[in-house]
């Protein structure tokens, strides 16, 4: 009786999380779309509105490994409670600063900054809780619905920005995404954290690990892991070379091909549509039997698309074949970026131990967030230098031939021994 209540429980969890992270999803994707436009026509500056980038991206690098330690340390589920409340809390800052004045970048910028610090402790501490609120066979469901909230957010936030920007005044977008945080404070609460989990119980009086070391802690466990050393490598140079795609895109379609700005949008939503439907699909099917086999695979699959975005600059094609060809592409890279992503995102839910959980996913999240400016910043030098094709074609072959190497057959055998 008691497990079957448990099961009850998980499904509420599993409707209760995918709700709440589109909703703040959704609120934070119109927030985005709403604050990058009034930068760019309060300064007409790219700098400014690039700081703003940075201001979103540099706290998530330098806090995400204490917010890994809080994870493993504290409650999760006020964590999380804490770091939406934070949230809305920024959000009500800077609707009284456009209240009683114009909004300042100073104001935008400090904005940005908590709202990246209260997006890292609460992606970090979620992403540890999955295998708390869910039981073990709905991982990849509580996965796929996670990232298909996403999807819907992705889709549906830039097109209802877009709507409502000059048709109504900036307070309107924040206390939209204000409302929207309060909402997913209020189902957060409802959710026990550790439903499922396996976490050592702390003993009364017992002294706790000091902060460097529970790092360093974490970091040995992941070197004692070689699969999931494996899977850690390949993300990383998945985030860094995909450098040359998110530069190299834009670039190819907005600056060589002279894509209308619609048509350049259309192709974008494709993509999302395609991670939206895959995201669909893996939240009704069986969990994958080999996760890192079918990862490599589609990994593969992503080297080649990439390579194929190069295409139209190297063969000649009409304005409208061009467009159909950059909308199918972009689907199918979607699909592709979702079937790489859940099987390995599943596979390292199991792997990982709950106590270690909050650190290596933040040793993960540091060092992709730390490689894709990097990335961004070499890829944009190198386009200016060199012919955009050489550059996506030699890319698109590092990053099969790093896959090949880093998954190669006896690293599968030993993550699926069923396999020999």
């Amino acid at each position: 009786m008691e497990e079957v209540l448990k099961l009850k429980r998980a499904t509420y969890h599993l409707w209760t999380f995918t709700i709440s992270k589109m909703i703040s999803s959704f609120g934070a994707q119109v927030y985005a779309f709403a604050i990058s436009f009034y930068i760019l026509q309060l300064t007409g500056s790219a700098s400014n509105f690039a700081l703003n980038l940075i201001c979103s991206i540099l706290p998530r690098t330098l806090v995400a490994p204490f917010a890994g330690y809080a994870a493993d340390r504290y409650s999760r589920k006020m964590i999380v409670i804490v770091a939406q409340i934070a949230t809305t809390l920024a959000i009500l800052g800077l609707l009284i600063v456009s209240l009683r004045a114009d909004l300042s970048l100073v104001a935008i910028y400090t904005t940005t900054v908590v709202l990246s610090l209260a997006s890292t402790f609460s992606s970090v501490t979620f992403s540890s809780s999955i295998t708390g609120l869910v039981d073990e066979g709905r991982i990849q469901k509580a996965m796929s619905m996670n990232q298909m909230s996403i999807s819907f957010a992705a889709i549906g936030g830039p097109a209802l920005g877009g709507l409502l920007y000059g048709a109504v005044p900036m307070p309107v977008f924040l206390v939209m995404y204000m409302v929207a945080s309060i909402i997913a404070v209020i189902l957060e609460s409802t959710m026990n954290f550790t439903l499922f989990a396996k976490r050592k119980e702390v003993v009364e009086g017992e002294e706790k690990e000091p902060m460097l070391q529970s790092m360093k802690e974490g970091l040995r466990y992941l070197k004692n892991q070689p699969i999931l050393k494996a899977i850690v490598w390949i993300s990383l140079f998945i985030n860094f070379l995909f450098g040359a795609y998110m530069v190299g895109y834009s670039f190819i379609l907005i600056e060589k091909l002279k894509v209308a700005s619609e048509h350049f949008g259309l192709t974008e939503g494709a993509f999302a549509v395609g991670m939206l439907l895959l995201s669909i699909y893996f939240s009704t099917r069986k969990e994958v039997k080999y996760p890192l086999l079918l990862s490599k695979r589609s990994i593969v699959i992503m080297g080649i698309l990439m390579g194929a975005v190069a295409l139209p600059l190297i063969f000649s094609m009409s304005y409208n074949i061009t467009f159909g060809y950059y909308a199918v592409l972009m689907f199918c890279l979607g699909a592709a970026m979702i079937i790489t992503n859940t099987p390995m995102q599943v596979m390292m839910q199991k792997m990982i131990e709950d106590d270690y959980k909050g650190r290596v996913f933040s040793i993960i999240e540091t060092m992709a967030m730390a490689l894709m400016p990097l990335g961004t910043v070499i890829y944009g030098f190198l386009y200016d230098l060199l012919p955009a094709e050489g550059i996506l074609i030699v890319s698109s072959l590092l990053l099969i031939a790093v896959v090949l190497i880093l998954a190669r057959p006896s690293v599968i055998r030993t993550a699926h021994p069923e396999l020999k």
